[in-house]
């Protein structure tokens, strides 16, 4: 663990024993019923919230002209925007994970239609993202930000980070962090629907709007390849409608009130989903290591603060609950979580580290893992200490 850049985790996460990891039993124990339960009316609540909310934000758009001095304004409506509508995604991912509704027509329309409209395609994601739930951090199955391994196989395991290890080297510790956060944050979401990009090996080149060949069509069998062109339906008709926008009212109010806003949305999923499930001194795990419940009990919850968690539904500060029991609507999760942090001490990880910090360290320190052949684990390697 020598060449380890510890986080505000301080090592927790290597020294949890699969004693300390709670039966899913034990976990629901844990819980009151009700929180299992979604209702309805509160979740259109949320829902009418963040809509009233971006109205507002709208509203205030519209009396920004659209001159060269006003650009600075402009570029901080969008980050303001961006910043509100991604409440939106919120709200569509519950539905694709059965926590909005009990009326499934009414929540996968919500979620459809939301999703569409940022450009998502809403079946296909939840496909994908199931599987990311059922294998987190584990580095042979794991569907999203699987590591690069150092020395790896080549059959089950991502093989190049001793290559990314001296790349990383030659270009400095403050030059790669900046290169890995524009990949990530700009170019990340984009490049995961279009080609699986951070997924693991066994699913290919894989393509969240066309599942089959040439791609992979490992995380699409049977019935999803049909629901993956019904997607792709609500994504090209919201095509079809910016393009009609663009047509009748130029480009730059449809930068200024879609394209920049969305580019903040898919930021703050990368964010989101990055440091859920990746710190310095966060392993992942071999398949002799892995357990449905270890894996969820490796995502981390972090300080968002207020203000981004009232408008995002608190994604960030209860994911660890979110990914063992994912049908936990988000007004429930906040209480849930108290309670496992209480009960489970030893397997609870909680960061501290104010998100920028966190997200520095990310970017810089977690360049590929290195398998501890005797513990089953895979630990971080940085180019910045010698690896033993």
């Amino acid at each position: 663990m020598s060449n380890i850049n510890f986080s505000g985790l301080k090592g927790k996460a290597l020294e949890i024993k699969m004693s300390d990891i709670p039966s899913l039993k034990e976990f629901q124990n844990v819980i009151p019923d009700k929180y299992f339960k979604s209702i309805t009316r509160i979740s259109l609540r949320y829902l009418l919230q963040t809509f009233l909310i971006q109205s507002v934000v709208m509203v205030i758009g519209l009396s920004i002209p659209f001159t060269p001095k006003m650009i600075p304004i402009w570029i901080l409506y969008v980050f303001i925007s961006g910043t509100t509508a991604m409440g939106f995604w919120v709200i569509a991912h519950e539905c694709g994970h059965g926590a909005f509704s009990k009326n499934k027509f009414l929540e996968n329309s919500i979620g459809y239609l939301l999703h569409s409209l940022l450009l998502v395609p809403y079946f296909s994601w939840q496909r994908s993202h199931a599987v990311h739930h059922r294998f987190t951090n584990n580095v042979t199955n794991g569907e999203t930000h699987v590591p690069l391994v150092v020395y790896g196989n080549g059959v089950t395991e991502k093989v190049g980070g001793e290559k990314e290890l001296a790349f990383s080297s030659s270009l400095g510790k403050r030059n790669y962090g900046l290169l890995q956060l524009i990949l990530h944050l700009i170019f990340g979401w984009p490049a995961y629907l279009l080609t699986g990009s951070t997924g693991g090996i066994k699913y290919g080149t894989s393509n969240h709007f066309w599942p089959t060949k040439p791609f992979s069509n490992a995380l699409w069998p049977s019935i999803w390849t049909r629901k993956v062109w019904i997607s792709d339906i609500g994504v090209a008709l919201t095509i079809l409608g910016l393009i009609y926008l663009v047509s009748n009212f130029g480009i730059f109010p449809i930068m200024g009130f879609y394209f920049g806003p969305l580019l903040i949305v898919n930021c703050w999923l990368v964010i989101y989903t990055w440091l859920h499930h990746t710190d310095s001194d966060v392993p992942h795990l071999s398949n002799s290591e892995f357990s449905f419940m270890r894996g969820a009990f490796l995502s981390i919850d972090r300080p968002y603060g207020k203000i981004l968690n009232f408008l995002h539904h608190n994604i960030g500060s209860s994911h660890v609950v979110h990914h063992v029991c994912p049908t936990i609507p988000h007004y429930h999760a906040k209480k849930a979580t108290f309670l496992i942090q209480k009960a489970f001490t030893k397997a609870y990880l909680y960061n501290p580290d104010p998100i920028h910090k966190a997200l520095w360290n990310v970017a810089c320190n977690c360049v590929a893992v290195k398998s501890d052949i005797n513990e089953g684990k895979y630990l971080w390697q940085s180019s910045y200490k010698k690896i033993s």
